[in-house]
C-alpha cells in the first residue's frame, strides 16, 4: 500500500486523518509506527489492527498517536510489570494510606505524608536546566495531587566524570556542563516555590557519560480529610484541566523515553519547557480548591499528557469519558487536535469536580491568575471519546488504550563478583588511600550545590550536612506544633549492583535503612525509581530482574513498604554504551522526638567509639578497588534480620540518650566513615582495630552491610554495650586532631583530611 493510500486526511476544517490498517501488511504497519513517532513494535501494531477491526472501522491518528504514548514502556511498564509483581508489589502496611501517584503514608492520627521518586532522565541529557527543573515540577505535582503539601525535595543524580579531557560523542554535552545546568535547574525551580532541597546524592562514572540520570523526589503533608485519589468518584463529575495553556513542548516525551537516547540528541522534539506562569501559583491554586472540599480527585499532567490522564482517571473509577479538546487553551494557536492531546506541557493539572462546584474552583484559580477551564466529563460507559469542535474525532476502550502489552522478556543471569576471582590491587601506605578515597568525586563534598538551594527550610532540623562534613539522612518536622520527625534519606550504589545485582540491590535497602537509623529514626517507606538500560536485551533484563528480587525480598522480610515507585528503561546510547544499573532508592522514617535527632559529627574530646555489626572480607565492587584497581572480590551480602535486629538495638540506645553521634559504614568502608566524623565534629580519634576480624585491608575498606560507628560518652559506655552486646565492638575515643589507627599505621590530620575531602567537585565545578 502506498504512504499516500495509508493516511487519507478526513473532510473537516482541521487537521484529522484516518490511518488505514485494517488492511495494511506487516511492512505498512511499521512505516506507519515509524512516520507517526509511535514507538510501537510490529507485534503491537498487529495487535491494534486487530482491535480496529473488531470495531469494523480503522482509526485517527490522534487514536494511535494516544496507543504510543499509553503502551510506552515509561507508561505501561510492559517489560518490568511481571518482575515487580512477583517481588515488590503486594508489600503490604497498616500505614499504607494510598499507592497512588505519590504513596501515602501514615505520619500521626491526624496526617499521612506522601512520597515519590520520579525520573527525567533523556529530557535532561538534551537540555538539562529544562529536563531537571520540569523534573522538580512532575514530582511537587505528584505529591499536591494526592491533596499533600510540599515539605521537601530530594534530588539524586548521576553524570560521566565532570573532570574529563577526554573527547566524547559528537552531539554529548560534556558531564560538568549538564551537572552545572541540572544544578540550576533545579535549585531555581525549588526556590521559586519554597520548597527546600532536603537531601541529594551526586554519582559520578564514565558509563553516565551518554545517558545522564536526573531522579527527583518529592515529600508532602496531608491532613486525612484532605486526602484525595487520583480519579474520578464516579460518572457524571466534570474535568477541569488547569495551569499552563498547551504547547508543543513535551510531543512524545514518553516515546523519547522509551527507546535508547541517540547520540545526537539536539534534534528530538520531546525537550520540556519551562512554564513562565508562576509555579507556586499552579500549586497553590490546587491546594486551595482541594482543602476546600471541591475536588474529588486529581491528577498531574505528566508523561503522555491529557492522552495518558483522562483515561486513567475515568477507569479507576470503572468510569468512561468525554472530552471536548478544543476547549483546552492553547499556547500555540496553531496545535493540530493530536499534538493537543499528546503534548507534555508542564504546570497543568486535572481535577475532578462534582458540578455544582464547578464555579467556585475556577474562581479559585482566577484568584490566582491561573488558567483552569472545564474541557469535559466522567461517563458510565467505559470508553474515552473525544470531541474537535463537535466533530467524533476518538472513540476507544478504556481497558484497551489503558492496559498495555504485558511482556515476559528472555532474560540472562548475570555473572557476579566472587572471592575466587579476586585480585587485590598494589596499594601505597593507607595514609595516602585515606586521603585520596575523600578526594574522589563520589565521596567528597557536595557544598558546591548545596549552598546553591534555598537555605535551610523552616520545617528543616538536620540537613544533608552535619557539622562541617556529611550527613546521613536529612530531618524534616512537617507538622506546626508537633515534635514527631521525618526523615530522608537516599540509598544507592550502582557499582556494587554492577557487581553483583542481587546482593548489590540489597545493599541498596540496606544502606538507606542504616542511614535513617544513624540519625534516630525508624525506618517507614521506600519508594524507588529502576534506572536500567534495554530490556530487549536478555543480559540488561537479567540485571534488571535479579536487582529487583534483592530490593523486594529486603523490603518484604523488613516489613518496610514500596507505596510508590519509578522504571526508567532504555538508558543508554544508541552506541550500546550502557549506564550502571541504577536502583534508586529514597528512604523516610519516624522520629518521635525530633530533639533526640542524632548527626554524625563528633561531639567532644574523650568519648567512646564503637563499630557495629560485623566486618567481611567483601571488596567486590568497592570503592577501593575502583580506585586502585583491584578485581573480583565477593559483593557486599545483606541479611535483614541482622539489620533489624541492629537497627531495633541501636535505636533503643539512642532512645535511651546513650548516643552522641552515629554514621553509616557505606561507600569507601570504615576508614572513610571515621574520616568524615572527624571531618564533620573538628575531632581526631585514637582507635585500635585489632578486635575486628580480617586484614588490615578489610577492616579499613570493605563495605560490608549493617554497620555504624558509635560515639558514646565514658559515663555511658556500659550502658550502650549492654544494650548493644558483642555486635558492637569497643574500638577507641575521640582525641587530639588526627585520625590515628595504631595497629593499622594510619596517623593524619583532621586538617588534610578536611582539605582532601571538601576541595574537588566544587574545585571543578569553578574553573
Amino acid at each position: 500500500m502506498a504512504p499516500n493510500d495509508l493516511m487519507m486526511k478526513r473532510d473537516v476544517p482541521f487537521q484529522l486523518y484516518d490511518i488505514k490498517i485494517r488492511d495494511a501488511k506487516d511492512d505498512d504497519l511499521g512505516y506507519v509506527s515509524k512516520e507517526l513517532g509511535l514507538g510501537l513494535s510490529l507485534d503491537e501494531m498487529k495487535t491494534v489492527k486487530k482491535y480496529f477491526v473488531s470495531e469494523k472501522r480503522d482509526p485517527t491518528d490522534i487514536e494511535l498517536q494516544s496507543l504510543g504514548q499509553a503502551w510506552s514502556e515509561h507508561c505501561c511498564y510492559k517489560s518490568s510489570k511481571l518482575a515487580l509483581k512477583e517481588y515488590v508489589f503486594g508489600i503490604d502496611h497498616k500505614d499504607v494510606m494510598s499507592r497512588g501517584d505519590a504513596g501515602v503514608m501514615r505520619f500521626d492520627k491526624k496526617h499521612g505524608y506522601a512520597l515519590r521518586i520520579e525520573s527525567h532522565n533523556h529530557p535532561s541529557a538534551v537540555e538539562p536546566y529544562g529536563g531537571a527543573a520540569t523534573g522538580v515540577g512532575g514530582i511537587l505535582r505528584d505529591v499536591v495531587c494526592m491533596g499533600a503539601d510540599p515539605v521537601g525535595v530530594v534530588d539524586p543524580f548521576c553524570f560521566g566524570m565532570i573532570d574529563t579531557t577526554k573527547k566524547l560523542p559528537k552531539g554529548t554535552k560534556h558531564p560538568k556542563e549538564l551537572l552545572k545546568r541540572a544544578v540550576d535547574g533545579g535549585r531555581d525551580y525549588c526556590n521559586v516555590v519554597n520548597v527546600p532541597c532536603v537531601s541529594g546524592a551526586f554519582f559520578f562514572d564514565e558509563r553516565y557519560t551518554g545517558n545522564c540520570l536526573v531522579n527527583v523526589g518529592a515529600l508532602g503533608i496531608v491532613r486525612n480529610r484532605d486526602l484525595r485519589n487520583n480519579f474520578v468518584s464516579g460518572p457524571g463529575e466534570i474535568l477541569v484541566l488547569c495551569g499552563e495553556p498547551t504547547g508543543r513542548d513535551g510531543i512524545h516525551g514518553v516515546n523519547f523515553a522509551s527507546v535508547a537516547l541517540e547520540t545526537d540528541a539536539e534534534n528530538r522534539s520531546a525537550k520540556h519547557g519551562v512554564s513562565p506562569i508562576p509555579r507556586r501559583f499552579v500549586l497553590a491554586a490546587t491546594l486551595e480548591a482541594n482543602k476546600a472540599g471541591l475536588v474529588t480527585g486529581m491528577k498531574d499532567l505528566g508523561g503522555g499528557g491529557l492522552s495518558c490522564v483522562v483515561g486513567e482517571m475515568a477507569l479507576g473509577a470503572g468510569c468512561g469519558a468525554e472530552v471536548n479538546l478544543d476547549k483546552a487553551p492553547l499556547r500555540e494557536k496553531d496545535m493540530d487536535p493530536w499534538e493537543i492531546w499528546v503534548s507534555e506541557t508542564q504546570e497543568r493539572m486535572m481535577l475532578a469536580v462534582k458540578e455544582k462546584n464547578v464555579k467556585k474552583v475556577l474562581a479559585i484559580f482566577k484568584k490566582h491568575k491561573v488558567p483552569a477551564v472545564a474541557v469535559g466529563k466522567s461517563t458510565d460507559v467505559p470508553r474515552t471519546r473525544i470531541f474537535w469542535k463537535n466533530e467524533l474525532i476518538f472513540d476507544m476502550d478504556l481497558e484497551f488504550l489503558t492496559g498495555g502489552p504485558v511482556y515476559r522478556r528472555p532474560y540472562d543471569l548475570p555473572k557476579f563478583s566472587t572471592k575466587e576471582d579476586e585480585k587485590m590491587p598494589k596499594l601505597p601506605a593507607n595514609d595516602d588511600i585515606i586521603l585520596s578515597l575523600l578526594s574522589d568525586l563520589n565521596i567528597s563534598s557536595r557544598e558546591w550545590a548545596i549552598k546553591q538551594f534555598e537555605k535551610k527550610g523552616k520545617r528543616t532540623v538536620a540537613g544533608p550536612t552535619a557539622g562541617s562534613g556529611p550527613g546521613d539522612a536529612s530531618v524534616i518536622a512537617p507538622v506546626a506544633g508537633s515534635d514527631k520527625g521525618l526523615a530522608v534519606t537516599v540509598g544507592c550504589n550502582p557499582w556494587l549492583v554492577a557487581a553483583d545485582p542481587y546482593r548489590g540491590s540489597k545493599g541498596c535497602i540496606d544502606e538507606t535503612c542504616r542511614n535513617l537509623v544513624a540519625v534516630g529514626a525508624r525506618p517507614h517507606a521506600f519508594t524507588d525509581c529502576l534506572n536500567f538500560g534495554n530490556p530487549e536485551k536478555p543480559d540488561r533484563m537479567g540485571v534488571l530482574r535479579e536487582s529487583v528480587r534483592g530490593l523486594g525480598e529486603m523490603a518484604k522480610n523488613l516489613k518496610i513498604p514500596i507505596p510508590s515507585g519509578n522504571v526508567s528503561l532504555y538508558n543508554e546510547s544508541s552506541n550500546g554504551v550502557c549506564i550502571l544499573p541504577t536502583p534508586m532508592v529514597i528512604g523516610t522514617g519516624l522520629i518521635a522526638d525530633i530533639s533526640k535527632t542524632i548527626t554524625a559529627d563528633l561531639k567532644g574530646k574523650g568519648n567512646m567509639l564503637f563499630l557495629i555489626g560485623d566486618t567481611r572480607d567483601e571488596m567486590g565492587g568497592s570503592l577501593l578497588f575502583r580506585k586502585y584497581g583491584g578485581e573480583g572480590g565477593a559483593v557486599p551480602d545483606a541479611d535483614p534480620a541482622v539489620l533489624k535486629r541492629l537497627m531495633d538495638r541501636l535505636l533503643k540506645a539512642m532512645g535511651d540518650d546513650l548516643v552522641l553521634s552515629c554514621h553509616d559504614c557505606s561507600d569507601g568502608g570504615f576508614a572513610v566513615a571515621m574520616a568524615e566524623m572527624c571531618i564533620a565534629g573538628n575531632v581526631g580519634a585514637d582507635l585500635d582495630l585489632s578486635k575486628i576480624k580480617g586484614t588490615d585491608t578489610v577492616k579499613l575498606y570493605s563495605e560490608s552491610n549493617s554497620r555504624w560507628i558509635a560515639e558514646v560518652s565514658r559515663d555511658n559506655a556500659d550502658a550502650f554495650k549492654k544494650i548493644l552486646g558483642r555486635k558492637a565492638v569497643l574500638i577507641g575515643k575521640t582525641a587530639g586532631s588526627r585520625l590515628k589507627i595504631a595497629d593499622a599505621d594510619v596517623d593524619v590530620a583532621v586538617k588534610d583530611m578536611k582539605a582532601a575531602w571538601k576541595a574537588p567537585v566544587g574545585k571543578v565545578m569553578r574553573s
